[in-house]
């Protein structure tokens, strides 16, 4: 018996907190998000907890096409 695996591109966005941290997320799968302190830690763990997240709701994953990225300034 022969299983099939299922592929998928998801967009991960990339920031880096006050500390350095690099936090990696995932935008189509709620909750899905992980940190390291370099991209050869984080690249592995955000995979990894891209397989936990669709164990949970893979069901509602619903993959946008990614368009951009824009940082805005606000005043207030």
């Amino acid at each position: 018996m022969v299983i099939k695996m299922k592929k998928y591109n998801f967009t991960i966005l990339i920031e880096k907190d006050e500390d350095g941290v690099l936090v990696g997320s995932v935008p189509a799968l709620k909750g899905c998000y992980t940190q390291a302190n370099t991209m050869e830690e984080l690249i592995p763990r955000i995979k990894e907890v891209i397989r936990l997240c669709l164990d949970v709701e893979e069901k509602d994953v619903v993959l946008n096409q990614f368009i951009g990225v824009q940082q805005l300034e606000v005043t207030i």
